[in-house]
């Protein structure tokens, strides 16, 4: 049986471009490279890359970058987008939770929910830690987004995505937060690439600052920063306050 994810995105490559969260693409790279000193010689992974939106922008910029996603629709829109601006770009599909890779990449990013915190238990996004720390040589970086557990203890998450919305785009109905699971559940109401509508039941981890440091720690990261994240403008300068829907996290192997 498909998850509620992989339906999502099967057919789906375009319209994901046009969410009002894929737009600060350039911004979000300016930052990746600062945290890497511009060094070109860095090798990236991108996790759960989808269609390619922060590969394709860092192999513009002269970085060595593969992409990996479980999605054949939205590789096949990064691929076409990498081949259209004549960029080298292995885009892969495999599972996050299981990556072969072995301390091969300097930078690992995960962004925009890119799989971790998609999960349906918490172990399962415990694994994509795992395999993102594995994958990286030691010294390296893991920066990643997850959404905030602490902003739906102080806001409405189906208000804030209620003002979010953009005609056309998906939109959650029927929003339910459990605050033993620190899981929000909707019914995601969406039209396909092909015009199809269509709705699938959700369901997405929120995290707390605390959770994150632990189980980064116990994957074996030694240093750990959890910083607001400002949708293109992400920086180190952004302390998390219950006002961010997401968090941002930089963690050094």
């Amino acid at each position: 049986m498909k998850q509620w994810y992989e339906t999502l995105f099967e057919n789906y490559g375009r319209k994901y471009e046009e969410e009002i969260y894929t737009q600060g693409t350039q911004g979000e790279c300016d930052f990746i490279e600062k945290e890497i000193n511009c060094d070109k010689s860095v090798k990236v992974l991108d996790i759960g890359c989808g269609t390619g939106r922060h590969s394709v922008e860092l192999a513009k910029r002269g970085y060595s970058v593969m992409g990996i996603d479980l999605s054949d629709s939205m590789l096949n829109r990064a691929r076409e987008k990498a081949a259209e601006k004549n960029l080298k770009i292995d885009f892969i599909r495999t599972d996050a939770r299981t990556l072969s890779f072995s301390e091969e990449f300097e930078l690992a990013i995960m962004l925009c929910e890119g799989g971790f915190s998609l999960m349906e238990t918490d172990e399962m996004n415990f694994e994509i830690l795992k395999s993102a720390y594995n994958s990286l040589k030691q010294g390296g970086k893991l920066i990643f987004t997850t959404l905030n557990g602490l902003f739906p203890l102080f806001h409405s998450v189906k208000d804030f995505l209620d003002s979010a919305a953009k005609e056309g785009n998906t939109v959650p109905g029927d929003i339910t937060f459990d605050l033993m699971t620190f899981r929000e559940s909707s019914n995601l109401s969406f039209s396909d690439d092909d015009g199809n509508k269509k709705q699938i039941e959700t369901s997405e981890r929120y995290y707390v600052p605390s959770e994150i440091t632990w189980l980064l720690k116990s994957v074996g990261f030694i240093k750990i920063g959890i910083f607001g994240a400002k949708l293109g403008a992400f920086s180190r300068n952004d302390k998390l306050t219950t006002e961010d829907f997401e968090m941002l996290v930089i963690a050094e192997k």
